[in-house]
């Protein structure tokens, strides 16, 4: 832990970039909130926040009335990677040219930083013992958080190789980590330290017990995002190549894919961190488009579009969190 520095309430929402938060989810409880500003940092006059667009019917019940959207924090390059810890009540994600970790503290509104330097680590989970699972761009490796905070690595190769840049990361229930490699962190020096590629870009399984993974689809072009439906009988992944699309798999037997499928066409934009809630929505951050585009678009579990979240930058992550874990956080750039 390092430098921090309290903020008003009135100063704390009315910052002008990175950290959004929307009590949200009515459906998995209610959470109030005492927000006196927009994202815009103009007073709120009227309810509802039109940020929040409903497209189909069926998004309308998500939709709290006097909920709006608030702006927590400004001052990342590029944020990435939210992650909840309701154990300690904060928030924590990355921002990775600045090479940190920062946290949120819900309770004081304070942000500090976590770590730094940070690897360039891209985005965040959580292991089924509460553990921060990380993906560092700077290391090309996936790292786990212990309680006494030391750092375990997972792995760093496969098959002799260094990973390109892993991204992204969810666990199943087996314990099993599966995290996308599309390697952005290799690119140039601005996300970590650039290289050339050693391995195809592609999504993996790893066994945190061993060590040992294996690849479970090489046939997106920029694995990006991920998530699990919540029977986790299907994987989701957002595609940041070309074309750039949602696509869903089914998961055979807990352990590999088939049966892929375009779930969602993102036209002239990109999806990037995804999140479903209980019902199978899947919450997906988007962007490279503009107003009216970017921030988070909402899709039934049959692919339909039924609702936005309008941001006026790129939202290229999300979680959910909060007591009930209602309240949806959005890493905006």
């Amino acid at each position: 832990m390092s430098t921090s520095k309290q903020f008003s309430r009135r100063t704390f929402l009315r910052g002008l970039g990175v950290g959004a938060a929307l009590p949200w989810l009515e459906t998995m409880g209610p959470l109030v909130a005492w927000a006196d500003t927009s994202i815009d940092g103009k007073a709120i006059t009227r309810y509802p926040d039109p940020a929040v667009e409903v497209i189909d019917p069926r998004f309308a019940k998500y939709k709290v009335g006097n909920a709006v959207v608030e702006r927590l924090w400004t001052g990342s390059r590029w944020a990435e990677g939210p992650v909840w810890f309701g154990d300690g009540g904060y928030l924590l994600w990355s921002d990775i040219p600045n090479n940190c970790i920062l946290k949120w503290q819900e309770a004081t509104g304070m942000v500090s930083v976590y770590r730094k330097p940070a690897n360039y680590t891209n985005g965040h989970t959580r292991d089924r013992q509460g553990r921060l699972i990380s993906c560092e761009h700077g290391t090309r490796r996936v790292t786990r958080t212990e309680y006494d905070g030391t750092i375990t690595v997972l792995i760093d190769t496969f098959e002799g190789k260094r990973f390109n840049a892993p991204n992204d990361a969810v666990v199943h229930p087996d314990g099993h980590i599966w995290f996308t490699d599309p390697g952005y962190g290799i690119l140039s020096h601005y996300e970590g330290h650039k290289a050339e590629f050693e391995l195809p870009t592609s999504v993996y399984r790893l066994n945190p017990d061993t060590g040992e993974a294996v690849v479970v689809t090489e046939e997106i072009e920029r694995p990006n995002g991920i998530c699990f439906s919540p029977d986790y009988n299907k994987l989701y992944v957002a595609d940041t190549g070309s074309p750039k699309n949602i696509v869903v798999h089914d998961v055979v037997n807990g352990e590999g894919l088939a049966n892929k499928q375009v779930f969602a066409d993102m036209a002239s934009g990109a999806a990037d961190g995804l999140r479903c809630d209980t019902d199978g929505n899947l919450w997906a951050g988007t962007g490279w488009v503009g107003e009216g585009y970017d921030g988070v678009h909402i899709f039934a579990p049959d692919g339909t579009l039924i609702g936005k979240i309008h941001l006026p930058e790129i939202c290229a992550n999300i979680c959910f969190g909060g007591v009930k874990r209602n309240r949806l956080f959005m890493a905006g750039s």
